[in-house]
């Protein structure tokens, strides 16, 4: 062996070994984040440090980017656990509601909303007004707004949640039910007051605000005025007991009687040829 070959052999050592001492650490850095469950440094660590190479960044500024960069990837996949949780039947956000199209919902009122001070507070919402003026938009932009505040929300119309009642309290879990129920931050209930419930099933709803009162919050959305609720709560006594927690220190938003759905659907057919 030539002096030539065994300086080259001799040069090239060192660069293998620091090949190797790198996959050691960042096989050690991902078993590390594996067992200590940080998905977000996992992916992102190697990014971030040569970001800091670049920026000359000390070594706490450098923790402290990986570490905020996981908090800041957990808080997003919160967010969306949370809303998904709720069971909206469709996206709704409260950006996307057409307040020029409905001047009877004010929207400082309903952005006020969109903060979590009234649910942290137990207070309820009552959403009133006819059918088309964007009540179920409201209510679901403004528990999607809840949700990604942090907060459990659930989502239900007030049919499906009274038959569940019912299938709980025949199969003996109705107890079980409804502390599900009132572990929710924020329940809204949708269609309330549409159909005429029986005695039992009425019964079992306000068991719900019952165990809500005061403590955790509830959102309905009706097309029918307090005077009209007793078509659905045929029990005098009891629908002023509901008509009670609904509006004790809640909030109340009249949506009008003026469907936009229904004027869209007259522009659009003027606007169709022939017409």
């Amino acid at each position: 062996m030539t002096a030539a070959e065994t300086s080259t052999r001799t040069a090239r050592a060192p660069r293998t070994r620091a090949v190797t001492g790198l996959d050691t650490i960042d096989t050690s850095i991902d078993q590390a984040c594996r067992m200590l469950q940080l998905p977000t440094i996992r992916a992102r660590y190697e990014d971030v440090a040569a970001s800091a190479l670049r920026d000359h960044a000390s070594y706490k500024q450098f923790l402290a980017d990986l570490l905020n960069s996981e908090l800041a990837e957990r808080a997003q996949r919160r967010k969306l656990r949370l809303v998904r949780e709720a069971a909206f039947p469709r996206p709704k956000r409260l950006e996307d509601f057409d307040f020029a199209a409905n001047p009877a919902v004010s929207p400082e009122v309903i952005n006020t909303l969109a903060h979590p001070g009234w649910v942290q507070a137990g207070n309820p919402l009552c959403l009133l007004g006819d059918s088309g003026t964007g009540k179920s938009h409201l209510l679901i932009g403004i528990g999607t707004a809840i949700a990604e505040a942090g907060f459990k929300v659930r989502y239900t119309t007030t049919a499906n949640l009274v038959n569940e009642l019912v299938e709980a309290a025949d199969e003996r879990q109705l107890s079980k039910t409804i502390a599900r129920y009132g572990k929710v931050d924020l329940l809204c209930l949708d269609e309330f007051s549409y159909l005429e419930l029986d005695p039992a099933g009425a019964k079992l709803l306000f068991q719900i605000m019952t165990e809500r009162e005061e403590r955790r919050s509830i959102a309905v959305a009706s097309n029918a005025p307090f005077s009209e609720w007793k078509r659905t709560f045929t029990d005098p006594r009891l629908c002023k007991a509901i008509v009670d927690r609904i509006t004790f220190n809640g909030h109340i938003i009249e949506t009008g009687d003026n469907s936009y759905r229904l004027r869209a659907a007259r522009t659009n057919r003027t606007r169709q040829p022939g017409k």
